[in-house]
């Protein structure tokens, strides 16, 4: 099903929206989750949430891409999950990927008051544009998706070593974008 036809089931208050969505994207919203949680009873309930939260949703809301946003809201919700279980203690890949985004993100006690977070989400999506298909891909898929380096080396047929130079290298062109407009780490 189209996702226009499922949006329009959500704003009609069909339960067809939530089983269609299921169906379409239950396992997209699951890997999301799982690659934050690491525990299958957790991910179904963060997936329910998911579903739940859209429900509440729309209306008013009427995404324009529907993956993007059931992937933010799985994704918002396994972190706050997370956070809520206090899982940082746990040695997991989720704390490494963490750890490599503190590097690139700028401190919120040493920003200037005028910067706000449209203007770093501005300039993330600009660094973003500037990035090549294949670079964007890997940046997207480890700090969005929170994919394992392996998982992302397999899938797209490189080796781990090469993903790692690359995302090495864009996490130091990213400081170095995000110093340039200003907005300091």
């Amino acid at each position: 099903m189209e996702d226009s036809k499922i949006i329009e089931l959500f704003w009609e208050r069909s339960e067809d929206a939530i089983s269609e969505t299921n169906r379409k994207y239950g396992k997209y919203c699951y890997a999301i989750a799982y690659n934050i949680l690491y525990s299958e009873p957790e991910c179904e309930e963060c997936v329910n949430d998911t579903y739940l939260r859209a429900w509440d949703t729309m209306p008013p809301e009427k995404p324009i891409a529907l993956s993007a946003y059931l992937g933010r809201i799985t994704r918002n919700l396994a972190l706050d999950r997370l956070a809520y279980q206090k899982r940082e203690k746990r040695d997991s890949a989720f704390a490494t990927v963490l750890d490599e985004v503190s590097e690139m993100l700028p401190d919120a006690s040493t920003m200037p008051e005028s910067a706000d977070d449209v203007a770093l989400r501005e300039a993330i999506n600009s660094f973003l544009r500037s990035l090549d298909a294949d670079t964007r891909i890997i940046f997207v898929r480890r700090y969005w998706y929170d994919s394992a380096i392996s998982e992302i080396a397999a899938d797209y047929s490189l080796p781990v070593g090469t993903v790692k130079s690359t995302l090495s290298r864009t996490r130091k062109r990213f400081r170095e974008y995000l110093q340039k407009e200003g907005i300091y780490i």
